[in-house]
């Protein structure tokens, strides 16, 4: 009984810092160019970390189905990021006329004429295409080295 009141009490401030808070946006914006400069250095910082991994886990040999699930998660987020950060400079190219967002942010429309600079802005916001299966990936991958942790465990007791 002891336990559970000192694990209450342990967690209640969290408690209370979940029910006060108010709206969470999941967007974020970036304000000034200096936002979208230190944006975009990170997609091509992760792209650099990405290819990392995937010579350094060739290079190391290490075999098995969650390895090879692991190279196509950064794969993906490669061209995921690659994607993003074409997206992102498609987007500054656009007049801010060519997107409107009258029922909300989530809820934007690209407007008319279609050109090829707006053709490439819609085409890079599909960006959740690459994205999804790379995190089923990467779910794959986790899955696999904790099955072979557990039967190595298994094995060894």
């Amino acid at each position: 009984m002891r336990r559970i009141i000192a694990a209450s009490l342990a967690l209640s401030p969290f408690v209370l810092v979940l029910l006060s808070c108010g709206e969470a946006a999941a967007l974020q914006t970036h304000g000034g160019s200096e936002g979208i400069v230190v944006h975009q250095l990170a997609h091509v910082q992760y792209i650099g970390a990405l290819g990392y991994l995937i010579w350094d886990v060739r290079r190391s040999g290490f075999s098995g189905l969650g390895w090879g699930y692991l190279q196509w998660f950064c794969w993906l987020m490669i061209g995921w990021n690659a994607l993003a950060f074409i997206g992102h400079l498609a987007q500054m190219a656009l007049p801010e006329s060519a997107v409107t967002a009258s029922a909300g942010y989530l809820s934007s429309e690209l407007l008319a004429p279609i050109t090829a600079g707006r053709w490439l802005y819609y085409l890079t916001a599909l960006d959740h295409l690459l994205i999804t299966p790379a995190l089923l990936f990467l779910l794959l991958a986790m899955r696999s080295f904790y099955h072979s942790q557990n039967a190595a465990g298994k094995e060894a007791g």
